[in-house]
């Protein structure tokens, strides 16, 4: 709760909602909850000092944050910034299973500019 008494509502991106935003970038990474609901959705180009552009859903609003160092600055966790509101990405283990972009436990800390924060655990993907 927040210095408002409000909730940080987090909710999932759908289709729709990705359909209707542009994201730049080469790669992606995404946070992901139990449910395999995607929360943050983020691209970049890889070796760019350009900031990586990501969207997250709160309280009904598409909402965009961005973070520093393109896709590489990604891949181990991150902070995205955006109007009011910071969002952390702390990878919490290995990957999890093989290939060219295996999931890692991770969590993602919402933070409000009220003071409100709320963690939510679950899977950070990068890759193609």
């Amino acid at each position: 709760m927040g210095g408002d008494g409000s909730a940080i509502d987090l909710q999932p991106l759908t289709a729709h909602d990705l359909a209707a935003e542009t994201l730049a970038g080469e790669l992606a990474c995404s946070f992901s909850d139990g449910d395999d609901e995607v929360r943050l959705l983020a691209r970049g180009n890889v070796a760019s000092d350009d900031p990586a552009f990501g969207v997250v859903k709160v309280s009904g609003y598409v909402e965009r944050v961005a973070a520093p160092g393109g896709f590489d600055g990604m891949l181990n966790g991150t902070s995205f910034a955006g109007r009011g509101k910071t969002v952390v990405i702390e990878v919490t283990g290995p990957a999890e299973g093989g290939g060219e972009s295996p999931p890692r436990p991770a969590t993602l800390t919402y933070q409000r500019a009220d003071g409100a924060s709320r963690v939510f655990q679950g899977l950070w993907t990068c890759g193609p």
